[in-house]
């Protein structure tokens, strides 16, 4: 484990730039980006575009370790090049920011009011290239739909024992469990939520922490005990389809939570912009994700 980077998630100023659509959501980013899925006629074609995104957020004068701490990717992405090396390797050797990858596979149909991780087929051999291509962490997502006890548990048993997998590599777990900020009973699913993480943060030996990635809760400093756990390097705040004004106004309530933002980050950057408005717009974008993940 890289100790400089070990130390800029435990104590840094600044938040993580999620990266990270996948097959399923690269469509929607792309379109969101302005580029129409007739634009492309293959998988690999759309996969070439989105990089070509990525890669235009992560060179922007104003993507840089002042503000950003940490970027995580889809391994796609790991597995491409920036400006000849590959894209974590740009980022920490170009940028000073921290790589981490995304790991999971999807989601699950519904079943007891949450959506598992699907199977990851051959992780360890996932994991050894992400240790080979200098990644830090890794991230896997997972939802809670509906107060439900036993959903709840599965997801966060899930979550800790692919965490168990990945800190053996020497790599540190984001763990996932997102609340939908659409349940009616979101207050209650995050009450719950951090009685079970509580408990198994409890349970874990070893000395490669985990970082979490939640939902912003709907009461205000509910995770300083996740922030605070010692066997904890980072909590993170997902955006959850919030818009970015939404997500940094409630971010900003919340004491050493910051963002890890990916929709409410590219909000507004377009493809036809030129790169002057691009480049001013997306230093909005981060100046406020900033401003709201110091408090």
């Amino acid at each position: 484990m890289n100790q400089k980077q070990l130390e800029i998630m435990k104590g840094g100023k600044g938040f993580i730039a999620a990266l990270d659509q996948s097959g399923g959501s690269t469509p929607r980013a792309l379109s969101a980006y302005g580029i129409e899925p007739e634009a492309y006629d293959s998988e690999e074609k759309m996969f070439e575009l989105v990089h070509e995104m990525r890669s235009r957020i992560v060179k922007s004068p104003s993507f840089t370790s002042y503000k950003i701490l940490g970027a995580i990717l889809f391994e796609k992405t790991m597995d491409s090049r920036i400006e000849g090396e590959y894209t974590a390797d740009y980022l920490w050797n170009k940028k000073g920011i921290v790589p981490f990858l995304k790991i999971d596979k999807g989601l699950s149909d519904p079943d007891e009011g949450v959506q598992m991780m699907k199977p990851i087929p051959n992780l360890d051999d996932l994991l050894l290239r992400a240790v080979d291509r200098n990644i830090f962490g890794t991230k896997m997502r997972s939802v809670i739909r509906e107060y439900n006890l036993k959903g709840i548990d599965k997801i966060v048993d899930q979550q800790f024992e692919l965490a168990e997998k990945i800190r053996k590599h020497g790599l540190v777990p984001i763990i996932e469990p997102e609340v939908d900020i659409h349940s009616s009973e979101k207050e209650r699913c995050e009450k719950l939520l951090l009685e079970s993480l509580i408990q198994k943060l409890d349970q874990m030996e070893g000395d490669v922490p985990v970082m979490l990635k939640l939902t912003i809760p709907s009461v205000t400093d509910l995770y300083l005990p996740l922030i605070n756990h010692p066997k904890v390097l980072r909590v993170v705040a997902l955006s959850g389809g919030y818009s970015r004004e939404d997500a940094d106004r409630k971010l900003s309530q919340n004491h050493g939570l910051i963002a890890s933002f990916s929709r409410a980050l590219s909000e507004g950057l377009t493809y036809q912009q030129s790169d002057r408005d691009f480049d001013s717009l997306l230093e909005s974008s981060i100046q406020s994700i900033y401003n709201a993940s110091l408090t």
